[in-house]
Formats: structure tokens, C-alpha cells, sequence
């Protein structure tokens, strides 16, 4: 199949995904708007498709929107505004956008769908049943254990949320006062006297969307720069403020030309909450990850729920070590980068394949053990909490590298944490926090200093019983662990293979004497072995494969 041919048949698959997101309804589209940034995992004829739907999804009738404006405000639309556009500007999941004019100020009326809430009520008892398969038959093989139904319960919540307009004015206030003293950000202002649960009304703030990437180099912008605004103010959001914005596609968020480029931010009626334990956390994870210190880490992880301590934390630390030496092996590369060649702060040369793949097979031979280990003990944990910060962020990764292949948002994150740290450091609070530490230590020592004789008696008395059988000593070795689910893998195959064999002996004989009926069973007893040894290969063919990555003779 020739290049061209490859690109229509994506571009007419593109085309039939986005109709029949437009068929399922808003929920879905809501679930393409996610997928239409990710130019770094999708082709692009698919990232054009599910852009539309950021936007430009089918409007209702325009009647339909006049006769909800109108019951909703209690008059004509003609004694409210000077004059109302019927043509919707934009349309989106959830309602659509009409431009008007109000006292001389223009703005603009947000109208929503009608019948959302039966909508949602069906397709969310839905994915309610998705959620509860999935809790079932998640492997969790990468360690980390997923609460699939409270996950669910924190989207249907904000989605709910969502459709509440004045609960959208609310959140767009609070967000306009957390970023009043930052040049860069634009919240429009909201109309309170003519906006209900069912309508919004606020000032009206054109822009280019942010991934519109030749308009936005006619407009004059710097697009590096923008990358770094759009990160920068998600870091505060989720690290200053604890109220975030949860659904920052294209079509949320705009850009004018005003301070030299503007982030205008709209439709708040998906925002996110952490609590201040959660914050607490993860500014205690910075720290860490600043001083090196893994210990300082997986506690602040354990802070935040992300992380259960299990009966042997060696590995998990081991993990968190390996990381922490990776990430400043890192850095100290992109220091030695710059000296040579002159690069933009945040956006680095991208991996070759080859790169990334022998990249992957080093990682794996220095740690491959641990992190068996930690999937076997599964000591992490994916909070609710965190499943809109984790889109959100993956959303603006998708933006990023929209605006600039070299988008890298780890780097860019870093000054802005050790900014933060900084701060910490000449607070108040620190020196307070330090001293209740100290104080804490100091207090253990002095009750240790009483309690030594006791020890030293409970100590001999163990020993004691070791010494008597009375205790045991459990020795993990994962060498072993692995050599035994080989040896488990090949004799089940093993015993699939002299079933099928025998059934299919016996089938053919049955068969050969006109005895069909349990011929027939036992030819379709014997298809479920074969179909079984297949599968036993496969994992043999995997656990080998798995061996030789984490030996590093791969």
C-alpha cells in the first residue's frame, strides 16, 4: 500500500470515529476532546478530526437556544440585549455559544443542551458497568493498584458538576482571583444578573486557539514561551491554589497578542480540587526529589495515599534511588547540552527509536528486579484525586508539543519547583516545621535512653527463639520466584498438549467407528487445549523476554 493511500484510509477512518463519537453523545465527545492533543501518540488526520470536536460539534436549533434564554431570564430577548446573534459562534459537548450585546458590552450567552442530564444518567450507568469489569480484570501488573469504580465516581461527579452553569460562574470567579496578579492569564468576567443553572453570561474575549499554529505565528507570538505559561500556570493551579482547571483542551483555552501573548482561559464547569494534605505532599516530593533523598520521597508519597508501606520496602526505595540518580544524570546532560549549543529553557533534541529502546534495556537491567518486585507486592495506589491532574497534564503535554516538537514539561517544571522551594525555605513555616522535627527527635532519643535495657532483653529473647525453631526467616529470592513461574507456565502447556493430543486420538477414533456425537465433543474439548497451549507458549515466549530485558542480554 502506497503513502497516499495509507493517509485516505486514515483520514476516512478519522472521519468515521469522529461521527460516531457525534452519534454516542456528549459523554464520549467528552472522551475524544481528550485524544484530540495527543500528536505525539495519534496520527495527525486523527488529531484533526477529534479537534473539531473541541468546538465544532452539530448546534441545536437556534430557536431551541432563544426560547431557553428567554424562559430562563423571564423576558423577550430583544428588551434584555441590544441585539442577539442566532448563528452559535461555537458549539461544544455540552451547549453552545452565542455572541450579543448587553449595555453597550459585548458578550456572550452560553446555552445549554437540552436533556443533558437524561443523557448523562444513561451513559454514565454505562460506564458504571465498564468500571466495575474493569476493577475485576485489571492485571495491575505495573504495581500500582486502581480503584476503576471510585475513579468512575469522581468523573460522573464533576461531569454532573459540569452542567450546572452556576457553579461555572462560581469557579471562573475563585480562578480570576487566583491568577489577578499574573499578566499572563485572562478569566472573562461573569454577568451574575443574567446567568442560571441553564445559561452563563460573561464578557466577551476573542482568541486563537492554541493549537492553531500559523495563526499564531501571524499574530506574532512566541510559541516556546506559551508552552511554558500554559505549564507554569498548571503548576500553580494544582501546587498554590488547589483548584485546577480539569478539562484544558484547544477549545478551552486561547491565546491574544496582549503582554506579548495572553492565555485566555474558558468554560470552568470541569475544575478539580486537592486537598491540602495532598498539596502538602507533593510540594514534600519536590523536596526530596531536590535534596535526593528517596526516603524524603516515599513519604511524601505515603502522604498523598499514592503509595501503601508493605512488610519490605527495599525495593520501592531501592526504585526511588535509581530515579533520583537518573533524573540528576539528566539534568547535569541538558546543563552540558547547553554549553554547547544554544537551546530554548524547556524543549530538548527528541530520542531516535534505536535511542529510546537501548535507553529502555538499561533501565530495565539496573532495576528490572525491583520492579518485579513492587508489581508483585502492588504497594501503590492511583487516588480518584489524581485521575483529572494526570489528564490534565497529559492533555497540556499534547498542547506542548503541538506548539514545539522539543516540548519537554518536565524541564520546564523544574525552575518553577525550585522557585517554590526556595520560598519554602525562607518561610515561616519551615523553620517552625524543622524545629517540630527536631524537637520530636530529640524527645525519642531521651524515651530511647530508658528503654535500652528492655531492648536489649527483648533482642536476646528473639535470638532465643530463633535459636529454638520457634521463629522463621523468609528469604524472597526473585530469581527463583521467576524460575518457578517459567516451570508452572511449561507444565501446564505441557499438560494441555498431551490432553489435546490424547482427545484428538480418541476423537478420530470415534469418528472412524460412526460414533459422531462425542466425536464431536471431544474434537471441541480438544480445540480448547490446543487453543490452551497456544496461550502457554505465548507466556513462556514472554516470561523469556522478560528475563533477558531485565538480565540485559536482550
Amino acid at each position: 500500500m502506497t503513502e497516499e493511500k495509507k493517509v485516505l484510509r486514515r483520514k476516512a477512518l478519522a472521519r468515521w470515529l469522529k461521527e460516531s463519537i457525534l452519534r454516542l453523545g456528549p459523554t464520549f465527545i467528552k472522551a475524544g476532546q481528550q485524544f484530540s492533543t495527543r500528536v505525539d501518540i495519534l496520527a495527525q488526520e486523527y488529531v484533526d478530526q477529534l479537534s473539531e470536536l473541541q468546538d465544532q460539534v452539530p448546534p441545536f436549533p437556534s430557536e431551541t437556544a432563544v426560547s431557553i434564554v428567554e424562559q430562563e431570564i423571564g423576558a423577550h430577548v430583544d428588551d434584555i440585549f441590544d441585539w442577539f446573534d442566532l448563528e452559535p459562534i461555537a458549539a461544544a459537548s455540552l451547549g453552545q455559544v452565542h455572541r450579543a450585546k448587553l449595555k453597550g458590552q459585548e458578550v456572550v450567552i452560553k446555552v445549554q443542551r437540552p436533556g443533558l442530564k437524561e443523557l448523562f444518567d444513561i451513559d454514565l450507568k454505562n460506564l458504571r458497568v465498564i468500571a466495575e469489569y474493569l476493577q475485576k480484570v485489571d492485571p495491575k501488573s505495573d504495581g500500582a493498584k486502581r480503584d476503576w469504580v471510585a475513579i468512575y465516581d469522581e468523573c460522573a461527579s464533576v461531569l454532573y458538576q459540569e452542567i450546572d452553569y452556576m457553579k461555572e460562574a462560581t469557579n471562573a470567579e475563585l480562578f480570576a482571583r487566583n491568577f489577578k496578579d499574573m499578566d499572563y492569564v485572562k478569566v472573562p468576567r461573569i454577568y451574575w444578573e443574567y446567568t442560571t443553572p441553564q445559561i452563563l453570561t460573561m464578557e466577551y474575549v476573542p482568541g486563537i486557539k492554541i493549537n492553531k499554529i500559523q495563526a499564531l505565528d501571524q499574530l506574532g507570538v512566541d510559541r516556546k514561551r506559551l508552552g511554558r505559561y500554559a505549564v507554569e500556570s498548571y503548576l500553580e493551579q494544582i501546587l498554590s491554589h488547589g483548584f485546577f482547571h480539569a478539562d484544558p483542551h484547544p477549545g478551552n483555552i486561547a491565546v491574544d497578542d496582549v503582554n506579548g501573548g495572553r492565555l485566555i482561559f474558558y468554560d470552568f464547569g470541569m475544575m478539580g480540587s486537592i486537598s491540602s494534605n495532598i498539596r502538602e505532599g507533593l510540594l514534600e516530593a519536590f523536596y526530596g526529589i531536590y535534596e535526593k533523598d528517596p526516603d524524603k520521597v516515599l513519604q511524601a508519597m505515603i502522604q498523598m495515599g499514592v503509595l501503601v508501606p508493605t512488610g519490605d520496602m527495599t525495593a520501592v526505595r531501592r526504585t526511588a534511588q535509581f530515579f533520583l540518580n537518573s533524573f540528576e544524570e539528566r539534568l547535569a546532560a541538558q546543563r552540558k547540552e547547553r554549553e554547547v549549543a544554544t537551546t530554548e529553557l524547556g524543549f530538548k533534541k527528541p530520542l531516535t527509536k534505536a535511542e529510546k529502546i537501548e535507553k529502555k534495556k538499561q533501565r530495565l537491567a539496573e532495576i528490572g528486579e525491583d520492579l518485579l518486585a513492587i508489581a508483585a507486592d502492588q504497594p501503590f495506589r492511583f487516588p480518584a484525586t489524581f485521575t483529572f491532574v494526570v489528564r490534565s497534564f497529559s492533555v497540556l503535554d499534547g498542547i506542548g508539543k503541538g506548539l514545539d516538537p522539543r516540548f519537554d514539561i518536565t524541564e520546564i517544571a523544574k525552575p518553577y519547583a525550585l522557585e517554590l522551594l526556595r520560598f519554602r525555605e525562607a518561610g515561616v513555616e519551615v523553620v517552625l516545621k524543622d524545629f517540630r522535627k527536631r524537637w520530636d527527635r530529640q524527645s525519642r532519643a531521651f524515651y530511647n535512653l530508658f528503654r535500652q535495657v528492655d531492648r536489649v532483653e527483648k533482642l536476646a529473647e528473639t535470638i532465643e527463639r530463633l535459636e529454638q525453631g520457634d521463629l522463621k526467616l523468609r528469604v524472597r529470592t526473585l530469581e527463583s520466584e521467576r524460575a518457578f513461574q517459567r516451570v508452572a507456565a511449561v507444565q501446564k502447556t505441557v499438560g494441555s498438549a498431551v490432553a489435546a493430543g490424547s482427545l484428538i486420538n480418541l476423537a478420530t477414533i470415534l469418528y472412524l467407528n460412526s460414533i459422531r456425537v462425542p466425536a464431536v465433543a471431544a474434537y471441541v474439548i480438544c480445540a480448547f487445549f490446543s487453543f490452551q497451549v497456544l496461550l502457554g507458549i505465548i507466556k513462556v515466549k514472554k516470561l523469556d523476554q522478560r528475563e533477558r530485558l531485565i538480565t540485559g542480554t536482550a
